[in-house]
């Protein structure tokens, strides 16, 4: 537990975080990679150059130092980080390592400002902090279907629009049952690299009969290309090997009589077409409202695939927003077409998620009734 001082000093510290926090997340991923190149193997390059997880880390901290009298208010930013680390496979062990370059980070820009009050006191709030993840992702790995990365067999290689791929994966053990939201981690080298790369991607299907189905969107082009999607897209093919661990993730569909909203922007798609899949076979009765936006026809994944679904409900509305001639998904769009009261997931990128969050919150509608998994570091997009 930490004394009143300790937190009475980390809540001062509430503005400088605020307006430093990224800058001081920066520096922290810098020295402690030069520190501890190893850990390279284990995070997002991309998100590190894009600038994406340091924000996500700024916020975390952030959070945790409003909620320091009460670190219970953010539980659930903790299991959904929590999820990815135990993906990620982070230990224990790692905590002392990003503490100690944490505090070295805050000393380094802050300078003077950082008193030996203040790092001490972060210090404190740190391991406090630490055991609370420690312990949640504990629990996890404690309940994962299998431990550690394990091969997979590509069984199954197709296309399902012009840019996203759907493999399917096999094991010579038997697969557990997954549940839609869930997603798996791939850790691979492509030819050249120095470090393995990890990647977390939605399950697209609950039925495993065949193995687990995943799907890859190719991103970017160029310099600006996505390491691990273009690896995937052009080099493995069926009969290659690939290493997962066990699924994860907490965005997963909960059983109502609420009517179910489903939202998905672009290749957020694969782990709505999961949900609307579960939901169809275990209670067709419950009426649905299904959107997807994308740029046009071509971009449209899983498009047959959800047509055959939507045939199994019993009460469905389908809304396809093509953006290539048609405005973007916005409040008057969420007015005009889904229903106050309804239970909404959303996945999509972090701009999408941003613009259709947005429009819900303005028509009204309450934040315990949306629940949403953006492609990119969560905490970027929670307010806190």
């Amino acid at each position: 537990m930490l004394d009143q001082q300790t937190k009475d000093i980390i809540k001062a510290t509430i503005p400088v975080l605020e307006q430093h926090g990224t800058t001081i997340t920066q520096t922290f991923y810098k020295n402690m990679f030069a520190a501890h190149p190893e850990l390279l193997n284990i995070f997002n390059k991309t998100n590190q150059k894009q600038g994406r997880q340091p924000m996500a880390l700024a916020s975390t901290v952030l959070a945790a130092a409003k909620h320091i009298d009460n670190l219970g208010d953010i539980l659930p930013h903790v299991m959904q980080i929590g999820h990815k680390h135990r993906a990620l496979e982070i230990k224990a062990e790692h905590y002392p390592i990003v503490g100690e370059n944490l505090l070295i980070a805050i000393k380094e820009v802050l300078g003077d400002a950082a008193t030996p009050e203040i790092i001490d006191a972060w210090a404190k709030a740190y391991g406090v902090i630490a055991d609370v993840f420690i312990q949640v992702e504990q629990a996890m790995y404690d309940k994962a279907a299998w431990q550690g990365f394990k091969p997979f067999k590509v069984v199954n290689k197709r296309p399902v629009s012009d840019s996203i791929v759907e493999f399917t994966v096999t094991a010579d053990f038997p697969l557990p049952k997954v549940e839609a939201g869930q997603y798996i981690t791939v850790r691979v080298q492509p030819k050249g690299e120095e470090n393995l790369s990890l990647r977390h991607y939605s399950i697209c299907s609950v039925d495993t009969s065949t193995g687990l189905k995943f799907a890859v969107k190719r991103e970017g082009t160029g310099e600006r290309k996505g390491l691990v999607s273009h690896y995937l897209h052009d080099e493995i093919q069926v009969g290659d090997t690939l290493e997962f661990t066990a699924p994860a993730g907490d965005f997963l569909l909960a059983e109502s009589d609420k009517p179910l909203v489903l939202v998905s922007g672009g290749v957020g798609i694969t782990p709505v077409v999961a949900m609307l899949e579960q939901q169809v076979n275990q209670n067709p009765a419950r009426p649905i409202y299904w959107v997807h936006s994308c740029f046009n026809e071509k971009n449209h994944a899983f498009k047959a695939e959800v047509e055959t679904l939507l045939e199994k409900a019993q009460h469905a509305v389908a809304h396809i927003v093509y953006t290539e001639n048609a405005p973007r998904i916005d409040v008057n769009f969420v007015k005009q077409h889904l229903p106050q009261g309804s239970d909404v997931y959303l996945c999509g990128s972090i701009g999408f998620m941003e613009d259709v969050l947005a429009a819900l919150k303005e028509s009204g509608w309450a934040e315990s009734d949306i629940h949403f998994e953006p492609f990119g570091p969560k905490m970027s997009v929670v307010s806190v």
